[in-house]
This record gives structure tokens, C-alpha cells and sequence, in this order.
């Protein structure tokens, strides 16, 4: 078992999700540093005991420490948590790097694709500190719902067995459950994924359209996923666990997803960029689209749902009209990936 005592944890990036899990680390007892760029955020933090501008009404540990100070929060750290935008996933490890050892466990909590590399968050974080353990957290994980101690689980995933027990260990409570899963390439493509059709499920509710439609697109949308990351070389069974269906369900059906309500607001009619100021915070799912469709098409993986979506965003192309080319598009299998019993 991990020493509560001697493990120090540092949690970079106080958004939604980063402040959950860092709050949750210090409510088990461990001794853990959330870290900020913003003094101003970081003052506000430490005046009003809660991230107003993020999580308004959930209250932190008084065990928690803050800091803008990078070398401050990871000194003498075992465990180091990467809770910013996939964007800028890069730079700050490359920030961090001077100050974390080859000992020190790398666990990404970020959920995108980088533009220039088509690199995987963990990917980036093997790159840029190439002699760490790396894991990946990943799950429907709103963080609203965590800080209200709904039930939820997540799925820590890692070829290090070591790695995977050991955030299970940090973060396990009566609310939070976390499952392992070695695949991490797919468990993080499902991630990345899941956001392009949270958009197009958020495009279909504000159309009202019908309980019917919607179960269309959500398995649509699961067949695109499983066979895109298959094609890239991961697991199409990692898709039907948490990190894929359990994410996917989340995301296309929750208004506290902000892919999804990017999409709500393209179905009103609204345009990309205002949809994007109206949210207010980063939603990967745009960036994505546009780098899968790319590969895809490169590629010449069948994605109509991806496809249509892109075409609304970046081509001014009528939402109606891209979901009617999809419809007529060439049809598929329902199932792609089975599993075949034994012979007898």
C-alpha cells in the first residue's frame, strides 16, 4: 500500500477536472499541490476556499495546498497528475521537466489530439519525459457530478501494472471507483473521440429530433470510434467499456458536457466561432474533428458521422443537409467486431 504519509502528489491544472482530483487526493490523506498559472486565479482560489471561476460551491480540503510556483509543486513529488488542455499538454510538461525524476509516475487526465502530431496526451508526456511511467485516466467523468459525490468510475489505463494500482490506491472512495485496462492507446483514442459526437448528439437535441434518431447516433457513433482506433491499432473491445460506451453516453446526453453544448448551439443555428465564445471554455471536440476527418479521409476509414459534422463546421454546409448525406450514404454492418466462440 502507498505511505498516505510520504507519497506527494502534484495535480497541474486547476480547471473542472483537475480541481476534483486534486481535492479528492487530499480528502484521502495525501499530500497534494494544485498548481495554476494564474495569480489570479490562484488568489481567488485561496480567498474564497473554492475555484469560482470553475467548480462555484465546492469547497477544497483544508489539507490542499495552491501554487503558481511550478517548482514548488512538484518538489520532492512521487505522483504528478496532468490536468490541462491537450493543447497545452506539451509545453507544460516540457515546463515540468526539470523538476520530475525518472521515478516519478506520469498520470494524463486529458482528453484531445495534438494538431501538428496527431500525438495521444500519454504520448506527448513519453516524448517530452521519456524515462517515466505513464497512465491515463479516462471515463464519463463530468466533473460537476463528482464534486456533488454522485457514483462514478473511471478507468486508469497503463501497460504498468504498478501504475494502475497505484491510482487506484490514490484516488478509491465510497463515491469514485476506478477500473484498469492495459490498452491505453485505445482507452485514450476513446477519449479523444467520444467529443466530435457529443457535438453531433448535441446538434440532434436541439433539432428535437426523436428518441429513435438519437439511439442512431449513438451507435453510429460508437461503430466510428471502435473502427477508427481499430484501424490505428488499438483494441475495438476497449470501446465497449467505460472510456468508450460509458464516456460516449455521458458526453452525447449531458449538458454539462461542453462538446455537447458547442453542438446545441449549432443546431440553433448558431456559427462555429459563436457557439465556441457561448460555451466559453475549451472543447476539444472541434480540433478533433477536424484532425480525424483528415485522417480518415488519408487513411480511407468510412466516417459519415464525422464526415457530416465537419462539413457544418469548416465548410458552412447546411446541418440538414450534412445529416441527409449521411443517411444516404452507403450502408454498413450493424456489428463490425465479434468475438467467435470456440470451435467444439
Amino acid at each position: 500500500m502507498t505511505n498516505k504519509n510520504k507519497h506527494k502528489i502534484a495535480v497541474l491544472g486547476a480547471g473542472s477536472f483537475g480541481t476534483v482530483i486534486a481535492n479528492m487526493l487530499a480528502v484521502n490523506g495525501y499530500a497534494t499541490t494544485l498548481w495554476m498559472r494564474s495569480e489570479q486565479q490562484l488568489e481567488d482560489i485561496v480567498s474564497s476556499g473554492e475555484n469560482r471561476a470553475y467548480l462555484p460551491g465546492y469547497r477544497f480540503d483544508s489539507r490542499l495546498h495552491f501554487t503558481n510556483d511550478m517548482q514548488q509543486a512538484l518538489d520532492s513529488v512521487d505522483s504528478v497528475f496532468f490536468a490541462v488542455p491537450s493543447s497545452a499538454l506539451r509545453l507544460v510538461a516540457q515546463q515540468a521537466k526539470p523538476w520530475i525524476d525518472s521515478d516519478v509516475a506520469l498520470i494524463s487526465t486529458a482528453k484531445g489530439i495534438e494538431a501538428d502530431s496527431f500525438a495521444l496526451p500519454s504520448q506527448i508526456l513519453g516524448q517530452e519525459l521519456p524515462g517515466n511511467q505513464v497512465g491515463v485516466i479516462s471515463g464519463p467523468n463530468l466533473a460537476k457530478e463528482i464534486a456533488n459525490y454522485e457514483i462514478t468510475a473511471t478507468v486508469i489505463a497503463s501497460e504498468h501494472d504498478a501504475i494502475c494500482t497505484l491510482v487506484q490506491q490514490l484516488l478509491a472512495s465510497k463515491y469514485f471507483r476506478i477500473y484498469a485496462n492495459h490498452d491505453r492507446y485505445g482507452v485514450e483514442l476513446a477519449g479523444a473521440l467520444k467529443n466530435i459526437y457529443a457535438i453531433v448528439a448535441g446538434i440532434a437535441e436541439a433539432m428535437q429530433v426523436g428518441q429513435n434518431t438519437k439511439s442512431v447516433v449513438l451507435t453510429r457513433s460508437l461503430a466510428e470510434m471502435s473502427r477508427f482506433a481499430s484501424h490505428l491499432g488499438a483494441d475495438p473491445m476497449t470501446f465497449l467499456g467505460l472510456s468508450g460506451v460509458g464516456d460516449l453516453y455521458v458526453t452525447c446526453s449531458s449538458p454539462l458536457s461542453r462538446n455537447f453544448r458547442i453542438g446545441l448551439a449549432l443546431g440553433e443555428g448558431k456559427s462555429l466561432e459563436q457557439a465556441i465564445i457561448d460555451v466559453g471554455q475549451v472543447a476539444e471536440g472541434v480540433n478533433t474533428t477536424k484532425l480525424v476527418k483528415e485522417r480518415a479521409d488519408k487513411l480511407g476509414i468510412y466516417m459519415p458521422l464525422a464526415s457530416a459534422l465537419y462539413a457544418t463546421m469548416f465548410e458552412q454546409r447546411p446541418i440538414i443537409e450534412s445529416l441527409r448525406s449521411m443517411m444516404v450514404a452507403e450502408q454498413n454492418t450493424d456489428v463490425e467486431f465479434m468475438v467467435k466462440s470456440n470451435e467444439r
